[in-house]
This record gives C-alpha cells, sequence and structure tokens, in this order.
C-alpha cells in the first residue's frame, strides 16, 4: 500500500517561490519573445501557476518526453512522445519542468531546441534533486531544492495519482522508498 508520509513543501512554499521564479523571468526576458514549453505531464500546474506571474504575453507549448521506460530509474534514453507545434526559431525558449532529477532529459532536450534554433534555451523548475543530478547542466531559473525521496503533488505522480495535491508530499511505496 502506498502511504503519504509527510508535507516535504507546503502550498504556501511553492506559491511563494513560483511568484518569484515569475518576477525573475519577467525581468530577464521583458521585451523578448519568449516560449514556455511545459514538459508533461507533471509541469503541467507548475507552469499553469508561473505563466501566470509573468508580466509580459508569452507564448505556450508542451511536450511529452519519457526517459524511464516502465522502469522506476531512468534509462538514459529519451522518447519524444509528443513535441510542440511551435515554431521556436529565433524565439527564447524556456523548458519548464516540476521535478529535475539526473538531468539527462533537460539536457537532450537543451540540446535539441539549440539544433532547432532557437535563441536561446533555459531551464526553470520547481523542485530539484541536486544529490541525482548526473548531467552537467546549469538550471537557470530553479526553484526548490529538495532531498532524494520519492514525492508526489503539484503535478508530480504516483502511477498517476496524487498530481491534485496542493503541496509536495514523501510518499512511501510498495518499494519501501
Amino acid at each position: 500500500m502506498n502511504e503519504l508520509r509527510k508535507v516535504l513543501v507546503s502550498k504556501a512554499e511553492l506559491e511563494s517561490k513560483v511568484r518569484e521564479l515569475g518576477a525573475i523571468i519577467s525581468r530577464d526576458y521583458e521585451g523578448k519573445e519568449l516560449v514556455l514549453i511545459g514538459i508533461l505531464k507533471g509541469a503541467a500546474v507548475f507552469m499553469s501557476d508561473l505563466m501566470r506571474e509573468i508580466t509580459f504575453p508569452v507564448a505556450v507549448d508542451y511536450m511529452s518526453v519519457s526517459s524511464y521506460g516502465s522502469s522506476a530509474t531512468t534509462s538514459g534514453v529519451i522518447t519524444i512522445k509528443q513535441d510542440i507545434d511551435t515554431d521556436i526559431r529565433g524565439k527564447h525558449v524556456l523548458l519548464v519542468e516540476d521535478l529535475i532529477d539526473t538531468g539527462l532529459t533537460l539536457q537532450h532536450l537543451k540540446q535539441l531546441f539549440a539544433l532547432r534554433e532557437a535563441a536561446s534555451v533555459r531551464i526553470c523548475t520547481i523542485l530539484s534533486k541536486p544529490s541525482r543530478r548526473v548531467a552537467d547542466i546549469p538550471i537557470d531559473y530553479s526553484g526548490i531544492d529538495i532531498p532524494d525521496e520519492f514525492v508526489v503533488g503539484y503535478g508530480l505522480d504516483y502511477a498517476e495519482q496524487y498530481r491534485n495535491l496542493p503541496e509536495v508530499w514523501i510518499v512511501e511505496t510498495d518499494g519501501g522508498h
């Protein structure tokens, strides 16, 4: 049985960090053509909140990628399941993610969008697990560093459940983690 163990990041902490990130992004990209690209499904909640904190018009698109296959650990192979519709040539791209773990997926996507001739490609995440990082990739807009725990809520799931929780919880899974 899966059990929610404890709240790791409160709703108030998330809201505060999203406001802070939105203000910094608004300052950094003022006067530029910005495209937010959310990585589905997890980033949908964060991206919805983040875009409302940005003080100028932005384009929005989503993509779905997989690096896990059927296991709980990354395979290192990135598969694009749903690509963006937006032509990003000459535009500034901000990849929006819920949680950066190893960084391999974002490293791949950053290279992909550079090849597609984006004016710039930066990364924004609400949660980061620096202890799990494998790829040497800068996180341009990093929200909250968390320990190496299995977490759900605020878009993050376990078997497609718990995404709707307004805070981030540590969950005890059948595997004991």
